[in-house]
Parts: structure tokens; sequence; C-alpha cells
């Protein structure tokens, strides 16, 4: 770890426990149907990862890959995709699964990618929800904490591709 000044907000144990919760939750929901999970890569690997251990039921998963961020902490608004999914998501039980959400600007773009794919249902899971700073309309029907203000790091989340390691969430102190 570098010099910086990290906050701990969420310790690995809250993480863990909130995860199989979700894991619980989602399996019941989607009992009997298989879920295709798009996990939205690089700060969602961690969390999907787990989520996928802690599902009752056997999953498919697939990649993509956005960008929005450069270097900096604040989203630039303009979406990129770096990475598109490589299977056919027609009439498939799609769970997105993320990171964060902030404004929305990311994900409306791809679950509006995704929805005109035709899965069968298109749901949306993230580990972080930061719902006061919605710009766009989204719908989140899975959410492990909201969490108002701080920027995260750890457990997949990064600051310039660090911190992605740590198995807790850290608030990063903005002058670093």
């Amino acid at each position: 770890m570098t010099n910086s000044k990290l906050t701990p907000v969420i310790d690995a144990e809250q993480i863990r426990r909130r995860v199989m919760e979700l894991g619980r939750e989602i399996g019941e929901h989607y009992q009997g149907k298989t879920i295709h999970i798009i996990c939205v890569l690089k700060g969602g690997f961690i969390f999907a990862a787990d989520l996928m251990r802690a599902l009752p039921v056997s999953p498919t998963i697939d990649f993509v890959r956005l960008a929005s961020y450069g270097g900096g902490t604040e989203s630039s608004g303009n979406v990129k995709f770096l990475a598109d999914l490589s299977e056919d998501i027609t009439d498939r039980h799609v769970l997105v699964v993320d990171d964060i959400i902030d404004t929305g600007h990311s994900m409306r773009a791809l679950l509006d990618h995704l929805a005109g794919m035709h899965p069968a249902s298109l749901e949306l899971c993230v580990l972080i929800d930061k719902r006061e700073r919605r710009v766009c309309p989204v719908s989140v029907e899975y959410v492990a904490f909201e969490f108002p203000g701080g920027f995260l790091v750890g457990y997949g989340m990064d600051h310039a591709e660090l911190y992605r390691n740590l198995d807790a969430l850290y608030v990063l102190d903005p002058s670093e």
C-alpha cells in the first residue's frame, strides 16, 4: 500500500455477511431459472466472484468493460465500451453486477445497450449505491450498501489502479 490516507468504512466481515444475504435473496428470486451474470470490469470482479459463490444456483457469467472516470475521482459522463459481451443474451435472465453506481451515466448506457439484446429479464446488483448523486434514472434491484460520501477504494474498487486488493472498503483522502 502507498502512503495515502485511507479511512475504513465497511469491514471485510460486514461485506461477507451482506454478500451471503444477497446471494440467498437473488437465489430465491431466480429459483428454477439460470442466471446469466454480466460483471462490469474492472471494479466489479471481486464482488461478482464472491456473489457467485454465495448463490444457491449455478450461474453463467460474461464480462463488459466500460470507462468513464479516466484517472480522476469524478465521472466524466462520457461512457466508452472497452469490451463487450462474448455471448448472446437473447431470452436469458441477466443480472448485471457492478461495484458502484453514482451518477448512473455508465450504468444507464450499459442497461440500454443490454436491453437492445432482448434478454428475458434484466436486473442490477451493486455493492455500493450512491443514490444522492444519481443524475440518470436507473433502477437497482439489489444493493449491498448505500454510502453517501467520499471516494471509496478496496474490494475491487480503485484509484489509479491501486487498492483493488484490499478486503474492506475505505474512503480515500481527497488530497491524495
